[in-house]
């Protein structure tokens, strides 16, 4: 039965997840933290930093993880399969479909009106995080990593992978 909740988790945001990793992100938190408790959001957090500061597609690394802490290899193995399955079997139609009408207004206004739905979904886990943040480390130590990730990121467009690390020495240092 662990094995078809794996299937399931990742299988989901596969399929809802438009857009790649900033989008499947919050429908992959809401399947393991808030679905199966496999993970507290302090837990998600964590694994979505260490994850962003490893390269490759996030989605999948995290399903790596979480498929094989769940269900050991072949939970591992199932969590990556169900993350890039419906990308696998939609790909094709799909992608010829959108080539065939790529200039068609009707389509790219269909994108456009995906993306504040991202952006709401993308400020929830925000929120989330923040509120995990504050209620682990405090509201000092979270403004201060946040102001200085905020400037590093877009003042001096230092690397994200950078920032994460540079939290990561912080909180070893002061937490």
């Amino acid at each position: 039965m662990i094995y078809w909740k794996i299937f399931i988790a990742f299988f989901i945001p596969g399929i809802l997840g438009y857009g790649g990793g900033p989008s499947s992100i919050p429908l992959i938190e809401h399947e393991v933290v808030d679905r199966y408790h496999w993970l507290s959001v302090h837990e998600f957090s964590e694994m979505l930093a260490l994850g962003n500061a490893l390269p490759g597609p996030i989605a999948t690394k995290m399903a790596g993880y979480i498929g094989y802490q769940q269900g050991g290899l072949l939970g591992s193995f199932i969590a990556l399969f169900a993350t890039v399955a419906p990308s696998l079997i939609l790909m094709l139609p799909l992608l010829g479909l959108l080539l065939k009408h790529k200039d068609s207004p009707k389509v790219k206004r269909m994108t456009q009106l995906v993306r504040p739905t991202i952006a709401v979904l993308l400020g929830v886990m925000t929120f989330d995080f923040f509120a995990s943040s504050v209620e682990g480390s405090g509201y000092f130590h979270t403004m201060i990593i946040g102001l200085i990730s905020l400037l590093l990121l877009k003042k001096w467009k230092v690397h994200p992978a950078f920032v994460i690390a540079g939290a990561l020495v912080y909180g070893a240092i002061f937490l």
